[in-house]
This record gives structure tokens, sequence and C-alpha cells, in this order.
């Protein structure tokens, strides 16, 4: 029986090195090997997000919920720094004269950009330099991967600007990283947590010289690329899911997974290449 191929379906949208997507507010890229790089470019002011990179941002990672031609996604920014958060002339001034429903449409779009990351199914690497504040903080910490530098500062700064430290699943995701009490002096006090600090508290998978940062990021991604796509897909949907699952129901959820991905064309590629006492290449169904 020919196993039907997701890709060939053209109601999917596509935005692999053969697809025609172009962003307009950052840079995209991705190669034949399905590793995307999302380059936040304004660097003459740290990489701020504005009101139209929030929404573009968000809508590619729910696109990401289709596609079948990117495998991993890498998040960065330009210039030596991720990003500065909202940008203070194009978001925050706008936002001191808006109505109360405007201002809820703006800070659920906000929680909607994580809500994508944590969504799609693609595993999401941050390659964090420099400063990273603010809504990039949150988007660092709705990666899955981070890799980070010495001169790495991150900062939740929303008390700094007279608002609450719950801002876009703050007070959710971040004690789950870090820890309650950490979280708590990092979210009531809006200071930088140093690059040390992160690796020492897990928010960092790895720190690297500046000038490897990048490179090192897209070699895990080649790396998670390689691997069975479906299999890493189901990976991340559980890890989000389970928090919210008792330890049976967890298990039980688990059981199912794992049921589902034997039914994959890689798990008999894996068994036939271990039997063959050869690498397995794995085709993502």
């Amino acid at each position: 029986m020919k196993h039907y191929i997701p890709s060939t379906n053209p109601m999917r949208p596509q935005y692999g090195a053969r697809a025609s997507y172009q962003a307009r507010h950052f840079a995209w890229h991705c190669g034949e090997d399905g590793v995307a790089t999302v380059s936040l470019n304004r660097p003459e002011r740290k990489n701020p997000l504005t009101f139209d990179s929030y929404g573009e941002l968000r809508d590619l990672f729910n696109g990401l919920r289709q596609a079948t031609d990117v495998k991993v996604v890498v998040v960065t920014g330009e210039g030596g720094n991720f990003c500065s958060g909202g940008d203070v002339h194009d978001i925050i001034g706008p936002l001191t004269k808006m109505s109360m429903p405007e201002l809820l449409e703006f800070t659920r779009m906000t929680g909607d950009l994580v809500k994508a990351m944590r969504g799609c199914p693609q595993p999401i690497i941050g390659a964090i330099d420099g400063v990273c504040a603010g809504a990039g903080a949150m988007m660092a910490l709705a990666c899955d991967l981070r890799y980070g530098t010495a001169a790495t500062k991150t900062a939740f700064l929303f008390t700094r600007v007279g608002l609450a430290g719950a801002d876009m699943g703050a007070c959710a995701l971040l004690p789950r990283m870090i820890g309650q009490g950490r979280a708590s002096e990092l979210l009531f006090t809006g200071r930088a947590m140093t690059a040390q600090e992160g690796l020492a508290w897990g928010f960092f998978n790895a720190l690297h010289d500046s000038d490897e940062l990048l490179a090192k990021a897209q070699d895990m991604a080649r790396q998670l690329a390689a691997g069975p796509m479906f299999g890493h897909a189901m990976t991340k949907n559980m890890l989000q899911q389970e928090w919210a699952m008792t330890i049976d129901q967890a298990i039980e959820a688990e059981a199912q997974a794992q049921a589902i991905c034997m039914q994959t064309q890689d798990f008999r590629r894996a068994y036939e290449a271990f039997a063959a006492k050869q690498k397995p290449v794995f085709g993502g169904d």
C-alpha cells in the first residue's frame, strides 16, 4: 500500500526552501534540509517588536502547524542582540491612548504569539545574544531549546513600565522553567537574569561565543531535522499537554501517543536499519 505524503496536499501552507513565502517584518530563510531561521532585523534599535511584526510572527507560527516542508525553526536577532521587547515609540506610546477593548485586543494578540510558538509542531531553537527583554524574553521562553552567550541579559521588564509581571504567559511558563522563587524575583523586580544564572537555572541549554551562537543553534536544528519529525511533534505536544494532567493521566496519554508513533513508517525504518546495522534515515511519515 502506497503511503500518503502530506506535503503533496496543495491545501497545506508551505514555507520551505521551494515555497514562495516572504516575510515582511523580519527575515526568513529555509534550507532544503527543512531548517528555517527567523531573524529579527531591526539591529539599530535592538530588534524591537511592532504591531505588524507581532501579528506576522503569530501568523507564521500558526501557519507552520500545517506545513510539512519546515522541520525545525531557529529564532535569532541581528546585530548582537535578540530583542528589546515592544517598540517604545511604535507600541508603548500608542497603547497609552487606547481604549480598554483595544488594549485587550493587543494583549491577546501578544499572548497568541506565544501560543502559536508552543502550538506549532516544529521544535523551535532560540539563538539569544545580548539584550533579551520584555516580549523578547517571552519569545525566548516560548522556544523549546535556548542557546545564549556570556553577554546575554534576559529581563522580564513589565513591572519597570508600571505593569504586572504577568504578561504573555510569564507567570505560568517561567516558574516551570526556573522555579517559583527565582521566577517571582525576576517578575517582581524586572532585573536582568545573567547568562550564567540562566544556564545554572535551566533557562539556557548551553552558552556559546557570540560568533558561534547561530551556527551552534543551526547545527542542533539540523540534528533534530534528521530525526523522526512525527515523533518530535508528538514529544512537543505531550510536553505541552501534560502540564495539566495528573501522573496517571500523563502515563495513559503517553501510552496512546507512543502507540500512534508505532504506526509510522519512521518506526519501521528505525527497526529495519537496526536489523541491518545501519543508521536510520527518517522520512517524517
